[in-house]
């Protein structure tokens, strides 16, 4: 008995999102198709449209499941621990600073590599 209602359930969920979906397919056709009209109104148009099929959407069993995994993401960002201005300024300073001591380096094993190829290539000729 319940997988027929799961099954019910699960194909009026089909149902909702691909009414959603051609909510959302009527809106962008509506906002190419009045590209005569003004584009503040075309706008509002479309965003209402976006709005009535998200409001389809988050009905479904997938669209819950989405706002569940919002909320939770939304309580984990709010745990994180964000470095200060002053953390932030001396590790983009630490970085500066490598950044420049690799390049002199690099620079300096390519000079070196170069007057090495340079040497091979002239006893040669």
């Amino acid at each position: 008995m319940s997988t027929n209602a799961k099954a019910q359930g699960s194909m009026l969920d089909t149902v909702k999102l691909s009414v959603a979906l051609l909510i959302l397919l009527a809106g962008i056709a509506g906002f190419y198709y009045f590209s005569e009209g003004s584009l503040l109104y075309r706008v509002l148009g479309l965003l209402a449209m976006v709005g009535i099929a998200v409001g389809i959407s988050v009905t479904t069993a997938k669209g819950k499941a989405l706002l569940n995994f919002l909320g939770s993401a939304r309580t984990e960002v709010r745990k994180m621990v964000w470095p200060t201005r002053a953390e932030t300024m001396q590790t983009t300073l630490m970085v500066f600073i490598l950044v420049i001591i690799l390049a002199i380096f690099l620079w300096l094993v390519d000079m070196l590599l170069g007057a090495g190829v340079k040497a091979l290539l002239s006893v040669g000729g």
